[in-house]
C-alpha cells in the first residue's frame, strides 16, 4: 500500500453511502448517523490504546487499521472530506507541535 490508502479508502466510504446497506456494513454506520459513527471511533480508538499498551505489533496493526477506517467513517458521516483533512495537516507543516497547541488555546480551539 502506498500513501493514497487512505485517499483511496476515503473514497470507497463515500461511494458506499449509494450501496445497498443490506450489503454494506459502512452504509449500515453512515445510516446510523454522526454520534454511532463517533462511539465506534472511540471503541477503536481504546482498542488501539490498549493494543500499544500490550506492545503487540500485529494487534496494533489491525487496530491502528480499523481507527483509521471509522476515522473515515466518521469525517463521511460529518460532510468532512479526506481533502480537508490533508488541507489542514499540511497548513501545519512546518510548525512546532506546542506553537500550533498554544496558537489553538490562544484562539479559545482545543
Amino acid at each position: 500500500m502506498t500513501g493514497d490508502a487512505l485517499s483511496r479508502l476515503a473514497e470507497t466510504v463515500r461511494l458506499r453511502r449509494s450501496e445497498d446497506a443490506a450489503g454494506s456494513y459502512t452504509r449500515q454506520l453512515l445510516d446510523s448517523g454522526p454520534e454511532r459513527c463517533a462511539r465506534k471511533l472511540g471503541e477503536e480508538a481504546l482498542e488501539t490504546v490498549i493494543a500499544g499498551i500490550s506492545q503487540d505489533q500485529r494487534a496494533l496493526t489491525r487496530e491502528a487499521a480499523d481507527l483509521l477506517y471509522h476515522l473515515l467513517v466518521l469525517l463521511e458521516s460529518r460532510g468532512v472530506s479526506w481533502g480537508d483533512v490533508l488541507t489542514e495537516l499540511e497548513g501545519r507543516t512546518g510548525t512546532s507541535g506546542l506553537a500550533e497547541k498554544a496558537g489553538r488555546s490562544a484562539a479559545g480551539e482545543t
